[in-house]
């Protein structure tokens, strides 16, 4: 017995001793992963040494004695604290990202790879001007640095078996692909397909109308309203004498998504300096992205000798994006300035008449031309390569078919190498709004709503592209036939035809991804998705509802979550259970009865309010949808909420013609979109009265590999799961998982009254004390300093000889 226990004794030990070594292994080869802050390191690039000094947020301050070392030591901070992420961004855009994590990331390669975006980066490299070339090989060069100077590999790449590859030149071209493919629906242009099987199916005055923007709330920066939609006549389209089968339109109510699917963007305004405590003008700023850990952005302040400068010291701070030398969004002292996607159209669908005798040929103006065939290989981790078979046109790879079997190409900007470059980082040096909208024009990047304001009061709004298309001789909202003469993209807009305002006499500015200007300016933009304009509206009441500001009178405004959009459906809803004797719908009725106005996460009235609105727009829709996926079983509903002025209308004006047979009266359908809220949302643990908007509306912020590790190491990588407020229509965006990358607010040569929150924090090692550093901030909206705090850690990069 005794020698039984022994044993037992000694197995025990063993037991332990080698949980306590492999603890020790992992977390010595994590803590090897971690960026080196202080001391003093030896490199192989810069001409000068580099001093990088951080905070306790982590906030980093580089200070060098010229631009490139700076860019020098900013590749290496980011090569150091930021690799892993990096690594997937230029992964995803290249349609590489099976070579690192296996087949479960084959789909979006393949999606990808047809685009060839690395031979597009490769191209794009080729065309840089000289200093632009050198920018970029300096900055790679500290990556690689900073890459190699760890100790031990990135820890997720011991995690993945797998060894990081050396950052190249042409991959700050793909990160700039990556934000292309995340601000241009991820290169596919499902929209207008969508768009093209309604108006297939179902004649074009009703789908003019059911996509008709909503006049109630655009909130243009110039131009009046939208019209209000024409609601098509019976004899134009009529469901009750159409042969609808049962159970069609329950079908496809089922298959319509959230009508507030959540769709990347940005809110940004401006003040001028008549109407701001300091006298300079003011900026705000918060993109609106999918959330991660770390976050997209890097904090940074950059500080070289500029003679253009006041003090002949550069001296700039905001966020750099990982992957490229430039300060995305920030102040110079000069200007400040800040981005939100524009939502023009960038894409078309061009149909390819291929030659009847030789389908390698298809018909171009001048006669005929050969399609350009590439087999890409895609690599998968643990499994044999894929080959995918790539046609390729002078308008764009071939990616789909339009409504009659022909096939499309799809022409997007995204493919064009001009449309890359690194322009951005002269806005370092501009003086003034005039100069930044100047340089606007000229920037390699996903055409971006540009708002800049100066520290003599000044802002201004203009387009940030180079690449927009100037179109003739079709509709850009359908697959059109390029081969005709004068027929296309005709060349590129130049400057003096970009649209482009300068101290609006109200000294304000705003854009939150809606229509922001009408007429033939807007015609040039286009229009590819635009934001229903409830967001913009209410951001440009909250600046007109003041006449002094301060920064945190614009961080209050990027942290309203007032349900303005929704107040007319909860008044809807009281009206449509007035009479109702149901216990059920009645207590729904008095949970929305007291209306609190604010998606906030103990709000149980916003949260019925918004269901029933999702359950109503599902209903209306749905025999609409029902008859086009009849033909076309993939259509979706195009968005973003393209259907709310048309929804609205209908149960305001209740057009027998275009109600669901299955309803006697519009009343009765809305009746049925409440009972829908009770029999989802009622039948849940507690009942209605405790379905507040937290329950759903959660941080979900988290790592990209801790979905892959046992729950209670995911949950230590991921930040903590908390309810937030705010929604899509509102300027306080929330979403689990999405939402606001950083809310940045700057008077310019004031920045040590700025504000710069930011989620998910600075470095991926979950042993940096910089892992979620300022993200509670974010979480309550608590002002963090733009500015960088007391120095916690310094660095000095010094060259060695060469």
């Amino acid at each position: 017995m005794r020698g039984n226990f022994r044993w037992f004794r000694t197995l025990l030990v063993l037991l332990v001793l080698v949980v306590v070594g492999l603890f020790a292994t992992g977390w010595w080869l994590l803590a090897g992963s971690r960026a080196q802050l202080d001391g003093r390191q030896r490199v192989v690039g810069p001409e000068h040494p580099v001093t990088i000094e951080r905070d306790a947020f982590g906030t980093t301050t580089i200070t060098g004695q010229s631009r490139a070392d700076v860019a020098y030591a900013l590749g290496y901070v980011h090569g150091q604290e930021r690799f892993f992420p990096m690594d997937l961004m230029r992964r995803v855009a290249a349609g590489e990202l099976s070579e690192l994590v296996g087949a479960a990331a084959l789909d979006t390669d393949l999606n990808h790879r047809r685009h060839r975006l690395r031979a597009v980066a490769q191209a794009a490299y080729a065309a840089l001007t000289p200093g632009q070339k050198h920018m970029l090989d300096i900055y790679r060069d500290g990556v690689n640095a900073g890459l190699s100077n760890l100790r031990e590999k990135p820890w997720e790449y011991l995690l993945l078996k797998a060894k990081p590859e050396p950052w190249r030149s042409e991959d700050t071209m793909l990160v700039i692909a990556a934000m292309y493919l995340d601000l241009n629906d991820d290169g596919r242009n499902e929209r207008e397909q969508h768009i093209a099987d309604m108006r297939a199916v179902l004649p074009d005055p009703l789908v003019d109308f059911l996509i008709s923007p909503d006049p109630n709330w655009e909130a243009p920066l110039q131009g009046g309203a939208s019209p209000s939609p024409v609601i098509p006549a019976a004899d134009v389209f009529d469901l009750r004498k159409l042969g609808t089968q049962p159970g069609e339109a329950k079908l496809a109510e089922t298959s319509i998504p959230s009508v507030d699917r959540f769709y990347p963007g940005s809110n940004s305004f401006a003040v001028a300096g008549n109407i701001s405590r300091s006298g300079a003008a003011m900026l705000a700023n918060d993109m609106h992205l999918g959330l991660r850990v770390p976050d997209i952005w890097f904090r940074a302040r950059l500080r070289y000798p500029d003679p253009t400068a006041p003090t002949g010291e550069r001296d700039v701070v905001g966020v750099t994006l990982p992957g490229t030398p430039a300060l995305v969004v920030g102040s110079n002292g000069q200007i400040a300035w800040g981005f939100t996607n524009s939502y023009g159209d960038w894409m078309d669908w061009v149909r390819i008449q291929r030659d009847p005798h030789d389908p390698t040929r298809y018909k171009v103006p001048e006669g005929w031309a050969t399609i350009e065939s590439h087999d890409e290989i895609v690599g998968i981790k643990g499994a044999a390569p894929h080959s995918l078979h790539v046609e390729d046109t002078r308008w764009g790879p071939i990616l789909g078919k339009d409504t009659d079997g022909t096939p499309l190409a799809l022409a997007w900007i995204g493919d064009q190498p001009r449309a890359y470059n690194l322009a951005l980082l002269q806005l370092e040096h501009a003086g003034n709004i005039a100069a930044a909208l100047d340089l606007a024009t000229t920037f390699g990047m996903p055409p971006q709503n540009f708002l800049v304001a100066d520290s003599a009061g000044h802002i201004g709004w203009t387009i940030a592209s180079n690449s927009i298309p100037l179109r003739t001789g079709f509709d850009p909202q359908r697959p059109a036939d390029w081969s005709q003469p004068n027929t296309g993209w005709t060349g590129w807009a130049a400057p003096s035809q970009y649209p482009r305002i300068e101290d609006p006499a109200d000294g304000r500015l705003w854009t939150a991804n809606n229509r922001t200007i009408g007429g033939d300016e807007n015609a040039l933009l286009g229009e590819g998705g635009h934001d229903v304009g409830a967001r913009a509206q209410q951001i440009r009441d909250d600046l007109r509802g003041r006449a002094d500001f301060g920064p945190g009178n614009l961080l209050d405004i990027q942290l309203d979550d007032h349900a303005l959009f929704l107040a007319r459906w909860q008044h809807l809803l009281q009206t449509t259970l007035a009479d109702t004797h149901d216990p059920a719908l009645g207590q729904l009725r008095q949970l929305t009865g007291a209306w609190r106005n604010e998606a906030a996460p103990d709000s149980v009235d916003y949260r019925l309010v918004h269901a029933f609105r999702d359950e109503v727009h599902k209903l209306v829709l749905a025999p609409f949808a029902a008859r086009i996926q009849q033909r076309f079983p993939d259509f979706e509903w195009p968005g973003p909420g393209n259907q709310e002025a048309a929804v609205w209308m209908m149960i305001q004006q209740q057009p027998v013609q275009l109600l669901d047979p299955a309803y006697h009266d519009w009343h009765a359908l809305l009746l049925q979109a409440a009972r829908n809220v009770v029999d989802t949302l009622g039948k849940q643990p507690g009942g209605l009265a405790a379905r507040n908007w937290g329950e759903v509306n959660h941080a979900g912020i988290r790592h990209p590999l801790s979905r892959a590790l046992p729950g209670f190491i995911g949950q230590w990588l991921d930040m903590p799961e908390d309810e937030l407020p705010g929604d899509n229509n509102m300027p306080r965006v929330a979403r689990p998982g999405q939402g606001a990358s950083e809310r940045l607010d700057v008077s310019p040569g004031h920045e040590a009254e700025g504000i710069l929150e930011m989620p998910g924090g600075q470095s991926d090692n979950p042993l940096s004390p910089f892992y979620g550093a300022g993200h509670e901030d974010w979480v309550h909206g608590r002002p963090t300093p733009l500015l960088p705090g007391a120095t916690t850690y310094t660095l000095v990069l010094e060259p060695s000889p060469r």
